[in-house]
């Protein structure tokens, strides 16, 4: 049976650095009057010689989005439960700043957090964690039957986890999992997580595959925007959807963007992707997907934000804390990331009614299935 890193090995970063540079001003054109692309669409819209489309991508983008979501924006907040974590990625403040305590929330500090938050209206809630042994499948399980009867829809973005473990959260309330694989440059990788957990390339790339066999009813895919060349990486990542979608068709998918942002470490970003390419990015994902939901994070600032949710987003979040016990506990908690948009969910919620869209708090897929 075929797995995607056999799929992986048929393509050669070089030869698709070659194809990019090869994309002509004709070849936009034409893919851009397509209604199905491919993925060697995909790479033409991602080229250097697509940028000066980019407006008209973006129409395409909003008729496309609007057609399949209405006018619409789903709203979500991330809970940090814990900022421990066994990895020693070279990029993340998790790992190179000990001034600040470690912790892992307890019933009590999760129940705070979860009240400041259905304050805000919010029945969509990510739970985050590092990647440690004192955040496992145990604990991740206990959390969601402490809170599943707070919110609709319950995702998770933690270490990647065996089968009969994603199986047991989903019997327990668990909706989505994001998982993101960094970097398909098998090369690269290993050089960015030396050791821990997440060192493993072929146990966190088949973990989507674990997933979609224990029956997930969203995943969440993306690359770390600035580890490696963007093009390529979001090239091997649009592979990586289209491979997931035919074989787990039940399951519905997501595309995010996250960006290396300031934070606790000194890592300097080897590959910075400037906005107008995230923007481009975003949209030639929709153009490639007209289904895929793309969601966008408090990482990019509030003016792109602005900007991208009426031109394909279909998801944000709101208010976010990335310390644990951030909401209930204005601290000094170790965090993952400063957010760069620090508006309050009031604030995004008033922004989304000026625009004329209609800000959704729960997944109603879920909802009108339960």
């Amino acid at each position: 049976m075929t797995v995607f890193s056999d799929i992986l090995l048929k393509y050669n970063p070089s030869l698709i650095a070659n194809r990019i540079k090869m994309v002509t001003s004709e070849e936009v054109e034409f893919v851009l009057q397509k209604e199905v692309r491919r993925p060697d669409d995909f790479l033409v819209l991602i080229s250097p010689v697509a940028a000066p489309f980019i407006e008209q991508m973006a129409k395409i983008s909003q008729n496309l989005t609007r057609k399949r979501f209405g006018k619409t924006i789903q709203l979500y907040i991330p809970l940090y439960l814990s900022n421990y974590c066994d990895n020693h990625c070279v990029y993340c403040g998790f790992n190179h700043n000990n001034k600040f305590e470690r912790i892992v929330l307890n019933d009590e500090q999760i129940l705070r957090e979860v009240e400041v938050i259905n304050s805000y209206g919010f029945e969509h809630i990510l739970l985050v964690t590092g990647e440690s042994a004192k955040a496992n499948a145990s604990y991740l399980k206990h959390v969601i039957k402490l809170i599943h009867n707070r919110f609709s829809h319950i995702s998770i973005e933690v270490q990647p986890l065996l089968e009969d473990e994603y199986r047991d959260l989903i019997n327990v309330g668990l909706n989505s999992v994001y998982l993101y694989q960094e970097t398909y440059f098998r090369n690269l990788y290993s050089d960015f997580h030396p050791k821990g957990m997440k060192a493993d390339f072929d146990f966190r790339l088949d973990s989507y595959d674990r997933l979609g066999r224990a029956g997930i009813h969203k995943m969440g895919l993306g690359v770390l925007l600035g580890l490696a060349d963007w093009r390529i990486d979001s090239f091997y990542l649009a592979l990586h959807l289209r491979y997931l979608q035919r074989k787990y068709w039940k399951t519905k998918f997501s595309i995010s963007f996250p960006r290396l942002r300031p934070n606790a470490g000194s890592f300097i970003t080897p590959n910075p992707v400037s906005e107008k390419e995230l923007f481009q990015l975003m949209c030639a994902y929709r153009l490639f997907d007209a289904d895929v939901e793309i969601s966008l994070s408090t990482r990019e600032n509030a003016n792109f934000r602005d900007h991208a949710m009426s031109l394909g987003v279909t998801s944000m979040s709101a208010g976010s804390r990335t310390d644990p016990g951030g909401y209930a506990n204005d601290g000094d908690e170790l965090k993952q990331f400063e957010p760069n948009d620090d508006r309050s969910p009031s604030e995004i919620l008033k922004l989304i009614r000026r625009k004329g869209y209609e800000a959704v708090w729960k997944d109603w897929d879920v909802f009108m299935q339960a």
